[in-house]
C-alpha cells in the first residue's frame, strides 16, 4: 500500500526527498517468465565462492572458546586489528589509515556524510554507477557530470569546468573495469586528477570494488591515492569473497579517519565482530589463499566473458559495438544501428527471455543521451551455456 500524504508528513525531509530506485532491478519489466535469463547484476558465480573455506573456517571459529566468545562482544569501531593489519599490507599502507565498513555502499555513504557538505557538488561518473547516487543523496543532489572515455573519467573535461568557475566538493569515480563502462582510468589520468584535487581542495572517492578482477591489460595502480591527503579509497570483499558478508574497507588520509570514527559511532558502531573473525581466519591461516580465490575466480570471468563476446558476434554481427574488457563482471556494448530503439529492443528481449541493465540507467546526464545507446550485460553469475542461450534470445529480439 502506497502512503498517502498524512502518513508521508511524518517523515524527514531527506526520507521524502529520496528518489525511488531505478536499474539494478527489473522493476521496469513485468515480472520476469519463468526460466527468464537475468545478466543483471554484478554478482560473482556461485562456483568462485569459497563456500568450502567458508564452513572450515567458520567451524575453527566455534571450536575456539576464547575466539567464539570474542567474536560475540563489541568490536572496535575501526575493524578488528589483524584484519586492519591484512588490508594495510595489501594496500600498501599504514593500519591506521583503514576503517572495516559493511561493505562498499556503506563506505561511499562514510565518505560522502565526512567530506560533502549538505547542498554541494560533487563531479560524478557520466555514466555513473547509480548507488552512488542514492548514497550522495544522504547530502546533495547537485552534480557535474564528467563523461567517461576510452581511459576513464575526463579529467581534461573537469579541469576546464574548474578553470571556467565551478566548485566541487568531491569528486567520484571508479577506476577499475568501471560499472558499467568496462574502462580503466590510466596512470596519468590518475595523477592528474589527485594533482586537480590538490590544487582546488575537493576529495577524491575511489570507488574500486573490481579491482581484483583483473584477467588482462596492465595495473595501473593505486599508490597515487594512497599518497594524497586528497583521495578516499572505498573497496569490498563483495566481489570476491560474497556480497553476503557485507564487509569492506575504507583506505582514509590521516586526518580523516577520527572523523569517520565519530561519525561512524553515532551510526552503526562497527562491522559485525562474527563476520570479522571468519573472514580474518579465511585471510591469515594461508598468506597465499586469497590471491588463489582470486586467481580462479579470475579465470572463470575470463572464460565467460570470452563465451558472450564470441555468441554476440556470431549471432548478432555488426549490431552491437563491442570491446573486451580487461577485467571485472560487465560488457558495455553500443547499438550501432540508430534505427534500433534501445526501449523497444529491451522489452522485446524480456518478452523472449532475457534480460538486463538498459544503458539510460546510468546516465548522469539523460541530456548527453551517451548512455541510452548502450546495453550492460553482466557475465559474471551465469554458465557459457546460459549466456549463449542469452544471445540467441537476445537475436531473436532484434
Amino acid at each position: 500500500m502506497t502512503a498517502g500524504p498524512e502518513e508521508q508528513s511524518g517523515l524527514t525531509a531527506l526520507v521524502r526527498g529520496l528518489s525511488a530506485p531505478k536499474g539494478f532491478v527489473d522493476a521496469s519489466l513485468a515480472a520476469p517468465a519463468p526460466g527468464t535469463i537475468r545478466l543483471l547484476g554484478g554478482i560473482p558465480a556461485p562456483a568462485a565462492l569459497p563456500v568450502e573455506a567458508i564452513g572450515k573456517a567458520s567451524a575453527q571459529l566455534w571450536q575456539a572458546p576464547d575466539a567464539a566468545v570474542a567474536s560475540l562482544q563489541y568490536a572496535p569501531a575501526r575493524g578488528n586489528a589483524a584484519l586492519c593489519d591484512w588490508i594495510a599490507k595489501r594496500e600498501c599502507v599504514d593500519p591506521s589509515r583503514i576503517v572495516v565498513t559493511n561493505g562498499g555502499m556503506h563506505g561511499l555513504a562514510l565518505a560522502v556524510l565526512t567530506v560533502v557538505e549538505r547542498g554541494a557538488t560533487v563531479a560524478v561518473d557520466d555514466p555513473v554507477f547509480p548507488g552512488f547516487l542514492w548514497a550522495l543523496e544522504v547530502s546533495t543532489t547537485r552534480i557535474l557530470p564528467v563523461p567517461v572515455v576510452a581511459d576513464g573519467f575526463d579529467v581534461e573535461h573537469l579541469a576546464r569546468r574548474l578553470a571556467t568557475g565551478a566548485r566541487i566538493a568531491a569528486a567520484y569515480t571508479v577506476p577499475d573495469f568501471h560499472n558499467p563502462a568496462q574502462v580503466s582510468l590510466s596512470a596519468p589520468k590518475r595523477q592528474a586528477l589527485i594533482e586537480l584535487a590538490e590544487r582546488y581542495g575537493f576529495y577524491v572517492i575511489v570507488d574500486n570494488p573490481y579491482r581484483e578482477l583483473r584477467f588482462g591489460g596492465q595495473d595501473q595502480g593505486v599508490a597515487v591515492f594512497h599518497q594524497s591527503d586528497r583521495a578516499i579509497h572505498v573497496n569490498t570483499f563483495t566481489k570476491t569473497l560474497g556480497p553476503g558478508w557485507r564487509v569492506g574497507w575504507l583506505v582514509l588520509p590521516d586526518h580523516l579517519v577520527d572523523p569517520v570514527i565519530r561519525l561512524r559511532n553515532r551510526l552503526d558502531v562497527h562491522t559485525s565482530s562474527v563476520t570479522q573473525a571468519i573472514i580474518e581466519r579465511l585471510l591469515t591461516d594461508d598468506a597465499q589463499w586469497f590471491d588463489g580465490i582470486v586467481r580462479s575466480a579470475n579465470a572463470l570471468y575470463q572464460e565467460r566473458a570470452g563465451v558472450l563476446i564470441d555468441a554476440l558476434q556470431e549471432q548478432l554481427p555488426g549490431a552491437l559495438d563491442i570491446v573486451a574488457p580487461e577485467g571485472g563482471l560487465f560488457l558495455w556494448p553500443r547499438l550501432t544501428d540508430d534505427a534500433v530503439d534501445p526501449a523497444a529492443l529491451l522489452q522485446r528481449a524480456a518478452a523472449h527471455g532475457v534480460i538486463y541493465q538498459p544503458g539510460e540507467f546510468f546516465a548522469a546526464d539523460p541530456r548527453r543521451g551517451s548512455s541510452a545507446r548502450h546495453l550492460r550485460l553482466s557475465y559474471s553469475d551465469r554458465t557459457p551455456e546460459e549466456l549463449r542461450e542469452a544471445v540467441r534470445r537476445l537475436a531473436l529480439a532484434f
